[in-house]
């Protein structure tokens, strides 16, 4: 593979670093006060599940999120936190790889109607599958540097 400045290995882990810091951007930028204490975010996406077009969506989020609000706001905020480290690190790349894949593939689905939104989740995870795919743990990564994966 031919590239300029930098190997494709190189490269691969500029672009796993980049959706790294496109997560921690996304951690930062949430009012956690409002999320965690008034639940804010679960209350905005709660409206928006309710009147999803596809019942499985709305069901879904009835049964898994609305029962628990608070519970849902930190796995929310502190998965976007970890999945940030882990990927700016190399540190559980594949792990943190197919779970912001999983993540960015849920904010989708609710978010179907939102097309702000959309263009950011489907980026994110097309990152994520080249990512994953090409094995970009393979150079400036913990992992590497301690011979996981």
């Amino acid at each position: 593979m031919d590239s300029i400045w930098l190997g494709g290995a190189e490269w691969l882990a500029v672009l796993r670093i980049g959706l790294g810091l496109w997560w921690l951007e996304s951690w930062r930028h949430k009012d956690k006060k409002s999320w965690f204490e008034q639940g804010a975010g679960i209350a905005w996406a709660s409206e928006i599940a309710a009147a999803h077009k596809w019942h499985a969506v709305r069901s879904g989020f009835d049964t898994v999120v609305r029962p628990y609000p608070k519970t849902m706001a930190y796995v929310v905020i502190y998965a976007e936190l970890a999945l940030g480290l882990g990927l700016v690190a190399g540190f559980l790349t594949p792990v943190a790889l197919v779970c912001g894949l999983l993540l960015n593939l849920l904010y989708l689905v609710l978010m179907i109607h939102d097309w702000a939104e959309q263009g950011q989740n489907a980026m994110m995870a097309l990152i994520s599958l080249v990512a994953l795919g090409a094995m970009a743990w393979q150079t400036w990564s913990l992992d590497d540097a301690m011979g996981l994966f």
